[in-house]
């Protein structure tokens, strides 16, 4: 009969058995990080080695639950591996390994284990020779109890760190987008509205010379200005309205896609269906959206025609753009669209890409809707206004 239990009994007695060495090694390895670590951190080294010492449980972790998974068949996940965090230089590195909740549930789950390793290698080695008929079914209830540990201490907390690494990645993304942002800013004021202002100051102080000596140049000088002023204030505005233009503030969304669907080289055709504004942030998002979009049906579709519509569903504000080009539309097809996949999804947001070869191409797009009462940016452009 002790030959006749199933492989399945086999791996949880093993497991058990085994329990023993690998609660030593592990007990041994959280004592030594806190004796060590825990006393040196009024040193400069203490701290540092704490946080080597936590991401070395994961580790272990990591090891035990392959164990787990093997001889007990217990499907757990990985946990979310630890945020990258390079913006925020070696100390906000070391605050995030100190603070790691996967190495502290492990050390845990090591000084547990070592009492436990005990009891289930005893009870398992005398079973072995003296209650081997029962022995199947200690094993299954000293096993499940094994299970249930790996599930409290080794798995991944709900949700938790799950989503604590998409904001990490989110606002590493939303950091990179600022800063690219404010670098395209620089460079369009210093190649474009900068450097004809400096030309005009030039010219001007040239008509300035040459006023008593030739009024006549002088004046053709300062006509010339005059045309120079009126490129540059347009330049400006340009560049105001793609930093946030003024109807989108003044007006809301569906006017707003109306100006971009003016603009536009193909006819466009805007419905939008809101009930209310949005919030200024979410309502922002949503329109350059639509302005990259629509400026990518005019360089690459080669459409005829295109459509945008906007609505709200529930707690969601929906956008779809879609024309009757030529298709192909893809993530990686150099055309932005990553990077507005992106930028949505830094907002809880969602980017979807229909667009089969020959066409036609339709793209939506899901923000979150927050109302615009309870958002404070409104307040403030008021009272700037």
């Amino acid at each position: 009969m002790r030959f006749a239990y199933d492989a399945h009994t086999w791996k949880e007695i093993a497991h058990l058995l085994v329990n023993l060495p690998v609660g030593m090694l592990g007990f041994v390895y959280a004592v030594s990080v806190l004796a060590i670590g825990v006393p040196l951190t009024v040193t400069v080294v203490g701290l540092p080695l704490l946080a080597v010492g936590l991401l070395g449980a994961r580790v272990l972790g990591r090891a035990e639950r392959a164990r787990a998974r093997k001889l007990l068949g217990v499907q757990v996940d990985e946990p979310s591996p630890m945020p990258a965090i390079a913006s925020s230089g070696f100390f906000g590195r070391l605050w995030a390994s100190l603070k790691d909740p996967v190495g502290w549930r492990t050390m845990l789950y090591s000084f547990v284990r070592l009492p436990w390793g005990v009891l289930t290698f005893a009870v398992m080695a005398t079973g072995l020779f003296v209650a081997w008929p029962v022995l199947p079914f200690i094993a299954r209830g000293l096993a499940n109890a094994d299970r249930a540990m790996v599930r409290g201490l080794l798995s991944p907390s709900d949700e938790l760190e799950r989503r604590i690494a998409e904001l990490e990645s989110d606002r590493g993304v939303v950091v990179d987008t600022a800063a690219a942002d404010l670098r395209r800013i620089e460079r369009d004021l210093h190649d474009g509205a900068q450097a004809r202002l400096v030309a005009l100051a030039m010219g001007l102080g040239l008509a300035k010379e040459k006023l008593t000596e030739d009024p006549e140049a002088a004046a053709r000088m300062v006509d010339e200005a005059h045309g120079e002023v009126k490129v540059a204030l347009q330049e400006l505005r340009d560049l105001a309205r793609g930093i946030h233009p003024a109807v989108l503030t003044d007006r809301g969304l569906n006017a707003a896609l109306s100006s971009l669907a003016g603009r536009c080289t193909v006819p466009v055709k805007v419905t939008a269906d809101l009930p209310a504004r949005p919030a200024a942030a979410i309502e922002g998002i949503a329109y350059f959206t639509v302005s990259e979009l629509l400026q990518n049906v005019s360089k690459h579709s080669g459409a005829r025609s295109a459509r945008v519509e906007v609505w709200r569903a529930d707690d969601r504000l929906l956008i779809q753009v879609e024309d009757d080009g030529r298709g192909g539309a893809r993530l990686d097809g150099g055309t932005g669209m990553a990077g507005l996949a992106d930028r949505l999804g830094a907002v809880d947001g969602i980017f979807v890409i229909d667009s089969p070869e020959g066409g036609p191409t339709t793209i939506t797009a899901e923000l979150p809707w927050r109302d615009r009462a309870t958002d404070p940016e409104p307040q403030r452009d008021a009272r700037r206004r």
